[in-house]
C-alpha cells in the first residue's frame, strides 16, 4: 500500500500526471513519427518537477507514494521514447533497460536457478550502461537529477547482482558441474511443462539423468574426491529435489497441459503475451516501436502483483497446481522484453524503413557478388534503382526527418548505403573484366 501524498507534493503529482497523459498520447499516435522536440519538451518538464520534489523531500528518507509510482511510469515512457528516436547512448534511454534488468534479476534471485555464465552478460551490460551515464554526467549533458535517479537504479541492480554472486561463491569446485547440469535440467523441465502436446520421450530422458545424478549422493550428500563432503550441499540438494518435484507435477497433470481452472485465465494471458513478444523478437527490425513495450511491461507487472508469497492463489487462498508453468511464462516474458530493449539500435524510427531497405539490398548484392558474373545492365538495374531512390531522399548529404529535423542514425545508414554502392560497383567491375577477356580472346582468334 503506497503512502499518502503530502500537501506540498500535490501540485507536483498533478503536473506529473499531465506529463504522463501527454506521453501516453504520443505513444498511441501511430499516424506520425515521434518528434524529438516533443520528447525534449516533456523531458525538461519532468526534470523540473523532479527538482521541485527534491526540494521538498529529505534525502535520507525513502518515499513510496503515488508521486513515485507515477514518476516511474513517466520515466519508463520517456526512456522508451528516447530508444524510439535512436538516442540509445543517452541517460534517459538507460532507465527502461535498468528497470527491465532489475525485474529479471529479481526473478532470477527468487528462483535460485542460475550459474556464472547467466550472470556474465548482465555484468557486461551494467558496465556499458554505467559508462553511458558517467559520460553524460561528466559532460553535463543531462541534469544532475537524472543521473542521481539512474545511480539509485544502478545501486539496486548491484545489490541483487552481489546477492546472486554471493550465493554462487559458496559453491565448491567439485559441485560446480553438477550444479550447472541441474540448472539446465530444471529449465528444460519447466520449458516442457509450458509447451503444448506430449513430450514423454524428453521427460523420460531428463528423469533418467536426474536419477543418475541422485545416485551419486551418499546418505543424501554429494561426496568429493577421497570421500570428502564438499561445502554448499544445500544448493545442489534443494535444486535436485525441486527438479523431482517439477517432474512429479508434470506427470500428475498429464505433462502440465491442464493448469488448474482457477489459474487458466492467467496462463492464457501469459501465453498470449509470450507469443506476441517472441514474434516481436523475430520481426522487431520491421514492426517494433520501442514505446509499444510499455504496455507489455505494465501487463506483466499487474500479473506479478497477483502473487502472494511468490505463488498465485485462487479465490479461497489456495495454491493450485501449475505454479511452475506460470512462473516460467512470466520470467520468459520478462526475459524477452529485456532482450528487445538491449538490442535496440541507435537509429531513429524515421530512418528504420530506409535502414531495413538498405539491409535487404546489401544482402541481395552480397549474394549476387558471390554468385559471380557476368551481369547484364538489366540484372543490376533493380539495385541501381533502389539505391538511386534512397540517395534522392538526402538533402545536403543527410536524411532529413519530418519538420526538418535530422534523425539519429545517420552514420549507420550512410555506412550501409556506401557498402551497397561498393558492392554494386564490384559487380559491375566483373562485367568489365569479362568484356576485356572477351575482346582479348577475339583478338587472338583473328
Amino acid at each position: 500500500m503506497s503512502a499518502p501524498v503530502a500537501q506540498e507534493e500535490l501540485p507536483i503529482l498533478e503536473a506529473v500526471i499531465n506529463i504522463r497523459n501527454r506521453l501516453t498520447a504520443l505513444k498511441r499516435d501511430r499516424a506520425e513519427f515521434i518528434k524529438p522536440s516533443d520528447v525534449n519538451a516533456l523531458y525538461q518538464a519532468v526534470v523540473k518537477q523532479v527538482t521541485k520534489l527534491n526540494d521538498v523531500r529529505d534525502d535520507n528518507t525513502t518515499y513510496n507514494n503515488r508521486v513515485d509510482t507515477t514518476l516511474a511510469d513517466v520515466f519508463s515512457l520517456l526512456s522508451l521514447c528516447y530508444l524510439t528516436l535512436g538516442r540509445t547512448k543517452e541517460c534517459p534511454a538507460v532507465y527502461s533497460q535498468l528497470a527491465s534488468m532489475r525485474q529479471f534479476l529479481s526473478h532470477m534471485e527468487e528462483s535460485g536457478v542460475y550459474n556464472e555464465s547467466d550472470l556474465a552478460p548482465f555484468q557486461r551490460r551494467l558496465s556499458e550502461l554505467r559508462h553511458i551515464v558517467q559520460q553524460d554526467a561528466e559532460s553535463s549533458k543531462h541534469p544532475e537529477a537524472m543521473t542521481k535517479l539512474l545511480e539509485r537504479q544502478f545501486n539496486e541492480c548491484d545489490v541483487i547482482m552481489r546477492s546472486l554472486q554471493d550465493s554462487l561463491s559458496v559453491l565448491s569446485v567439485e559441485l560446480v558441474p553438477i550444479h550447472e547440469r541441474l540448472v539446465t535440467i530444471r529449465r528444460q523441465l519447466v520449458a516442457l511443462a509450458a509447451k503444448e502436446g506430449s513430450h514423454k520421450a524428453e521427460i523420460k530422458s531428463l528423469a533418467e539423468e536426474l536419477r543418475k545424478i541422485d545416485s551419486k549422493r551418499v546418505d543424501g550428500k554429494f561426496l568429493g574426491p577421497g570421500g570428502t563432503m564438499p561445502a554448499s550441499q544445500a544448493l545442489c540438494t534443494s535444486l535436485i529435489e525441486e527438479c523431482f518435484d517439477i517432474l512429479q507435477q508434470i506427470k500428475a497433470q498429464d505433462e502440465s497441459k491442464n493448469v488448474a481452472s482457477s489459474l487458466k485465465p492467467i496462463h492464457d494471458r501469459l501465453n498470449e503475451l509470450r507469443a506476441e513478444l517472441e514474434n516481436l523478437v523475430l520481426t522487431h527490425r520491421w514492426s517494433l516501436r520501442e514505446t509499444d513495450l510499455y504496455n507489455y511491461s505494465m501487463s506483466l507487472q499487474e500479473i506479478d502483483k497477483m502473487r502472494i508469497d511468490g505463488k498465485f492463489v485462487d479465490t479461497e487462498g489456495n495454491r493450485p497446481p501449475g505454479q511452475y508453468v506460470l512462473l516460467y511464462l512470466l520470467r520468459r516474458c520478462y526475459g524477452l522484453i529485456y532482450r528487445l530493449l538491449s538490442s535496440s539500435e541507435p537509429v531513429s524510427e524515421e530512418l528504420i524503413p530506409i535502414a531495413n531497405k538498405l539491409s535487404t539490398v546489401k544482402k541481395c548484392l552480397n549474394e549476387v557478388y558471390k554468385f559471380g558474373g557476368p551481369f547484364t545492365p538489366r540484372d543490376l538495374y533493380p539495385y541501381q534503382l533502389a539505391l538511386h531512390q534512397i540517395d534522392s531522399m538526402r538533402k545536403d548529404g543527410r536524411f532529413v526527418g519530418v519538420g526538418g529535423n535530422i534523425p539519429e542514425g545517420q552514420g549507420i545508414v550512410m555506412a550501409h548505403l556506401n557498402e551497397c554502392h561498393e558492392l554494386l560497383e564490384m559487380s559491375m567491375g566483373e562485367n568489365e573484366d569479362y568484356d576485356d577477356e572477351d575482346e582479348s580472346e577475339t583478338g587472338v582468334a583473328e
